[in-house]
């Protein structure tokens, strides 16, 4: 099996989920009851056959050797989490009949609205990291020779303000943080819990009968949208740059409409065939924006090269008598496009930075 460490590699250090962290805070307690034996470290048998070692912040028995709580400092690594440096932690309660049984403790949400992969009502503890939990649990309770079961209580010092920095009240998950992770591994950059939030916004909207969508790229796009349509917060989708993220899974989980709504810079990659707009990704293709104009004089072409901004670009542009916006809106209608299901009515918006629609393509019917 390959160990995972939280060392740098190719320039960027790798973390761990919110799943892992609860899990070696899971082992850490249980370690602490049934051995009376502090862990500094607890090894870790991550999915996909990796293992990774996780400092263990604090441990301690809080009653008649039945409870103990075990934190540790979520390490994201080089990834801009917003959970990154908090708390996680697990009250471990030691039951007569066996099994394992998951609540939220405070900073950890309940499910609320139905189409995300827990119940209604459960704590938001994603089914691998309870997977992950109820598998360390057990070898601990076979080396102890425990025969008993387990109330797991996870928890997130100050979550619940952690989470108005994601998707969970959109989702509907209340009162804190998600506990997350398919491979108990944050690659920085990856951007995979943010992917896996608008894949989840979408399933939330569909299994609530929504048939309208409104993808946004940013605040203001998403004010434009809500200033059009009167759409239920589920109903909105915050993909920032991930457009293919909705793209693609919309492919598989088709909805009737959908309203994507973006700045003119980002929808000008879109237009160029790009799915992530983010600028990490490259910037403004300028010579694209140039060839969309071969009617204009070569001074006005070379000045649209040469612009600082893609507004300014659009300007030089206007000034010349084309509708740039209208171009970029037409060719990213027709990129988003070619990645919907037959059937599905797609209509576009380019807005400038103030908020105001600069270009429009594609109609809703009804």
């Amino acid at each position: 099996m390959r160990e995972e460490s939280a060392e740098r590699s190719d320039a960027l250090r790798t973390g761990w989920t919110t799943g892992a962290t609860a899990t070696a805070a899971a082992v850490a307690a249980a370690h602490r009851l049934l051995f009376d034996e502090p862990l500094a470290y607890v090894h870790l048998q991550l999915p996909r056959g990796r293992e990774a070692n996780l400092a263990v912040a604090d441990a301690r028995v809080l009653s008649a050797r039945r409870v103990a709580e075990a934190g540790l400092i979520k390490d994201a690594g080089d990834d801009p989490d917003a959970t990154h440096g908090a708390r996680v932690w697990v009250r471990l309660e030691l039951l007569d009949s066996a099994g394992v049984q998951f609540t939220a403790g405070a900073g950890v949400g309940t499910v609320t609205r139905s189409g995300l992969a827990l119940a209604v009502g459960e704590p938001a503890i994603n089914p691998v990291p309870r997977r992950m939990m109820r598998e360390h649990l057990a070898r601990v309770a076979e080396a102890a020779g425990y025969t008993g079961g387990f109330r797991v209580t996870v928890g997130v010092d100050d979550g619940e303000r952690i989470a108005e920095k994601t998707m969970n009240g959109r989702l509907g998950i209340i009162g804190g943080l998600s506990i997350l992770g398919t491979t108990g591994i944050v690659r920085p950059f990856s951007c995979a819990a943010y992917i896996a939030s608008i894949h989840q916004g979408i399933d939330v909207a569909r299994a609530n009968g929504l048939t309208h969508l409104a993808a946004a790229t940013g605040s203001t796009s998403e004010a434009v949208a809500r200033a059009t349509y009167d759409l239920p917060d589920m109903a909105i989708i915050e993909m920032g740059d991930f457009v293919g993220a909705v793209l693609k899974y919309l492919k598989r989980h088709p909805i009737d409409r959908l309203t994507l709504v973006g700045g003119f810079g980002k929808f000008s990659k879109l237009a160029a065939g790009r799915l992530d707009l983010h600028s990490r990704r490259g910037g403004v293709d300028f010579e694209f924006l140039a060839s969309l104009t071969p009617e204009v004089d070569a001074a006005t072409r070379q000045a649209i090269r040469t612009a600082n901004t893609s507004l300014a670009a659009h300007g030089l542009a206007r000034e010349a008598g084309i509708d740039l916006a209208a171009r970029i809106a037409e060719r990213a209608w027709q990129a988003a496009a070619h990645y919907l299901p037959l059937g599905t009515q797609l209509e576009l918006w380019v807005i400038d930075k103030p908020g105001q629609v600069l270009a429009r393509h594609g109609s809703l019917a009804g």
